[in-house]
């Protein structure tokens, strides 16, 4: 893109730099003629869309390589590399072409399905011979391996049903009589047994909650339209759930997350059918992903014969394995990865947003309704330079798709004007979906789950990691805060919301900007938002002075005994300007009570600073460098130094716990430096708890578990004050902090878990436990512990 930007004639460049949306069509026509003319455009568009320059495309000769390097792996039982070989063969095997009489698909899901067997993973088995029945339902091998599986996982009567099937199907005698051996064991197994029963589907399944509160869309002066409460809801209530109207998964997780429901894919991946990119972690999600059921290459159920008492009803079974659709026939689902489904390249080279926004050009465009006239969006404050790169990535992007079939996209002013419009929409309204990222591992160096006897405890640890994002319609309208009372998560696909504290009546419901951004110092959450999304934050953190803002990256007063706070001259400013913008309020408003001092439950902001208390003199008066509760002054320059010296050695310790190799003399820098950095900063700083933390991780990958537990509470202790006791924060280091307690037998363990299940229940209600399974275990464990 950036060779068309250089390219456009600067007289164009300003036209594109000063318009309007009013002036979006003439000047969208202005530069789709300059770019009509333009030979190196063209290519680029062929680049990208034409079939034959694909190299996304199906590839049968590649995935005979693989499939040979998937053969000779599996012989030499690295078994790790022969699943990765098969996956990729399957990836690029195109759907209708043979191998040694064989449909080469099929065959690859039954290698695959033999591996599984071999390591244990006999449900992946089962799903992978099913997919091979599917495409070739007299494949022999597949229902005889199918048998073996269901054999070992004491599924007995389906295990003869399907040797049955194996023993018709074979064309060897020898096969035949073997099969026969095995069954004349199983049917007397099978009769001393009871039988117990296989899904033959993949199913998602969680608990159903109702939203049962009503919420409104408003209109207020400062944000605009916004979700509010009708009445009041209590804490931890559901108040919304809605599925996307169109999601793109993050290209950094493509390798690792279904591209349809954006959850972790399991060992028996299913790819695409058409290209050799998308990924799905079942047969729904791919069926779904294209908006039909999966078709095999025959069905030739009709030529199986056998009229055995033993095997009556048998076609019915076939039928059942062989043409089993995870989807239902009365459900539609919008095909948003069929337009993008031929192995072309644009939907893996052009950006996340950008084919996000042909999913939902698409989807507009087919379902007739003109969808983007819901959101709001932020053409004018888009920087000059990105104008031009919304209007270049609009123009190529309906090349692209007007050679998708079934597609009728006019390429001119309007519909320029429309992509631009869409891309500036998803960039202001668009949701990052965001799943959990368990960490275990002893001391930061476990393998495979087992324990090195080399290292320490097992340290867990979660964090949100942004694996897509998508369109929500109604989640849209919610506004959002630094300091949300709303808490948005996703189970699959769907959204849900839920109230972390009690909301009054009327009172708006604003989510958090993201998993980090209300950890931020307030000036510096406000540049980046400004950068981000053009606007300044006047949510209730950013428009009060809070505990949170005042300590995060304070200095400690220089009399040792005085727990005021001392901040620079950047800080002190932001804070002053809340101030001043607090003044200016209509006290009348009805945002005035939501817009007060704020104080922590447990922590009176009075601790930290003198703020009179008439809202009319409500200034910080006081110069950077001096405390704000008794007046002393600290040297900020000298405090600075001192502070980025110390630092130096905390981040060797934090270097070191990535490459986990740590010396002695590493953890002695960094603990002395934890001292000087406490008599510099103040106690409630934010930095402190980071090298808490890594001291913490440091002590626990040395062995030394008691010293572990005391640096993760004192970082817990710090992080409680910035953000509350129940901030989702605290959560995710009480996970770390309990598998230490357990490995140092700490009593006080259960505690932890009890405190850690009751956030995780007020931020994900009914499906904490289905969110975070090990939350039993962990409390089975204490409890024997107590015992």
């Amino acid at each position: 893109m950036d060779k068309l930007k250089s390219v456009v004639h600067e007289s164009l460049k300003l036209m594109v730099a000063d318009s309007s949306p009013n002036d979006l069509p003439s000047t969208s026509s202005s530069l789709l003629k300059f770019f009509s003319d333009l030979p190196q455009f063209h290519q680029m568009i062929r680049d990208l869309s034409d079939p034959n320059n694909a190299l996304c495309a199906k590839n049968k000769d590649a995935a005979l390589v693989s499939k040979q390097m998937g053969n000779e792996c599996y012989l030499c039982e690295d078994y790790t590399t022969a699943l990765s070989c098969y996956s990729q063969a399957l990836r690029l095997a195109p759907i209708d072409v043979d191998d040694m009489g064989r449909n080469l698909v099929a065959t690859l899901y039954m290698n695959r399905a033999s591996l599984f067997q071999k390591i244990g993973l006999l449900q992946e088995c089962l799903r992978d011979c099913n997919r091979a029945l599917q495409i070739s339902p007299r494949y022999a091998k597949a229902w005889y391996r199918r048998g073996k599986a269901n054999v070992s996982l004491g599924n007995y009567k389906d295990a003869v049903n399907d040797l049955n099937i194996a023993r018709d199907t074979e064309v060897s005698s020898g096969g035949k009589r073997r099969i026969e051996s095995e069954l004349k064991e199983l049917v007397h197994k099978c009769r001393e047994m009871s039988n117990k029963t296989v899904a033959h589907h993949e199913n998602l399944i969680f608990l159903d909650e109702a939203c049962q509160m009503k919420i409104k869309c408003v209109t207020t002066p400062d944000k605009g339209r916004g979700m509010v409460s009708d009445c009041e809801i209590p804490q931890a209530f559901l108040v919304h759930k809605e599925e996307p109207y169109a999601m793109i998964i993050s290209k950094d997780y493509r390798e690792t997350h279904c591209h349809y429901c954006l959850n972790e894919l399991p060992g028996d991946t299913v790819p695409c059918a058409s290209c050799s990119i998308a990924l799905y972690c079942s047969q729904r999600c791919q069926e779904r992903a294209l908006g039909q059921a999966f078709c095999g290459i025959t069905k030739d159920l009709g030529k199986y014969k056998n009229d055995s008492d033993s095997v009556k009803g048998i076609e019915d079974y076939i039928r059942e394995i062989t043409l089993c659709s995870d989807s239902k026939a009365d459900v539609e689902y919008f095909p948003e990865h069929k337009h993008e489904c031929r192995g072309v390249n644009w939907p893996t080279v052009l950006p996340a947003d950008i084919v996000l926004a042909a999913r939902v050009l698409v989807k507009s465009t087919l379902q007739g309704r003109g969808y983007v006239e819901d959101l709001s969006h932020n053409y004018l404050q888009i920087p000059s330079e990105s104008k031009l790169e919304v209007y270049i990535f609009s123009i190529v992007l309906l090349y692209c798709l007007q050679h998708s079939d079934g597609l009728e996209l006019p390429i001119n002013g309007a519909s320029i004007s429309q992509a631009v419009i869409i891309i500036s929409q998803i960039r202001v309204n668009s949701m990052a979906v965001v799943r959990m990222k368990s960490v275990d591992s002893y001391g930061l160096a476990g393998e495979l789950g087992k324990h090195p006897s080399n290292v320490g405890a097992l340290t867990s640890t979660l964090e949100q990691v942004r694996v897509g994002q998508a369109i929500y319609a109604a989640a849209s309208l919610f506004n959002h805060s630094c300091k949300p009372n709303v808490h948005a998560y996703f189970l699959s696909r769907t959204l849900f919301i839920r109230t972390t504290e009690f909301v009054a009546a009327g009172c708006p419901l604003e989510l958090s900007y993201g998993p980090q951004i209300g950890q931020f110092q307030c000036n510096d959450r406000l540049k980046i938002l400004v950068e981000k999304y053009s606007f300044r934050c006047q949510c209730r953190s950013c428009s009060a002075v809070n505990i949170s803002d005042l300590v995060i990256d304070a200095f400690h007063c220089t009399n040792l005994t005085c727990p005021g706070v001392v901040l620079d001259g950047c800080v002190l400013n932001c804070e002053n300007e809340k101030l001043k913008n607090f003044r200016k309020l209509d006290s009348g408003s009805c945002l005035d009570a939501h817009l007060q001092v704020i104080e922590t439950k447990d922590f009176d902001i009075s601790d930290v600073a003198h703020c009179a208390p008439d809202v009319g003199k409500r200034f910080l008066c006081i110069d950077p460098g001096y405390c704000l509760k008794c007046g002393c002054h600290r040297d900020i320059e000298s405090s600075c130094a001192a502070s980025n010296l110390a630092w130096k050695y905390i981040r060797s310790l934090q270097d070191a716990l990535i490459s986990r190799e740590i010396s002695h003399t590493t953890l002695a820098d960094a603990s002395k430096s934890l001292v000087k950095l406490r008599s510099i900063l103040h106690a409630y700083n934010k930095g402190i708890a980071e090298a808490e933390d890594a001291l913490a991780q440091a002590f626990c990958l040395l062995g030394d578990l008691q010293s572990a537990n005391e640096h993760c509470k004192a970082s817990i202790k710090i992080l409680e004050v910035l953000y509350g006791s129940q901030h989702i924060v605290i959560g995710y280091e009480l996970v770390k902090l309990v598998s230490i307690q357990l490995s140092v037998n700490d009593y006080s363990t259960l505690d932890s878990i009890n405190r850690l299940r009751a956030i995780f229940s007020l931020y994900y209600g009914l499906h904490a436990d289905i969110m975070f399974p090990y939350l039993q275990s962990l409390k089975r464990d204490a409890c024997k512990l107590l015992q």
